[in-house]
């Protein structure tokens, strides 16, 4: 036989090993990939799950702070009502005051 036909024959086997350990590493190469997807699925199933957490708590913190904000808009007016009523009732009495000068 001669070198080249040696080197063909030994080329050509290294190429046919080649493809059948691909074919045969496939499957395991699928798994993790799959595993690895499945890992990722899950981080970002947790996560959104903490992010839609947050939003609700951020919703419900802004909503009493809008109900308290309001809460004290009222007390202020009801502050400048009573206000108001005790400077009348403070001129009438200044206005029925005897001793007044």
């Amino acid at each position: 036989m001669s070198t080249i036909a040696i080197v063909v024959i030994v080329v050509g086997a290294v190429i046919l090993f080649a493809l059948v350990a691909r074919l045969l590493a496939r499957p395991r190469m699928d798994a993790k990939r799959r595993d690895r997807a499945r890992s990722i699925r899950s981080r970002a199933d947790q996560r959104r799950i903490r992010a839609e957490k947050s939003r609700e708590h951020a919703t419900e913190h802004r909503a009493r702070a809008r109900r308290e904000a309001l809460e004290a808009e009222e007390r202020g007016h009801r502050a400048d009502e009573e206000l108001e009523q005790v400077g009348r009732e403070y001129r009438e009495a200044q206005r029925l005051d005897p001793d007044r000068q």
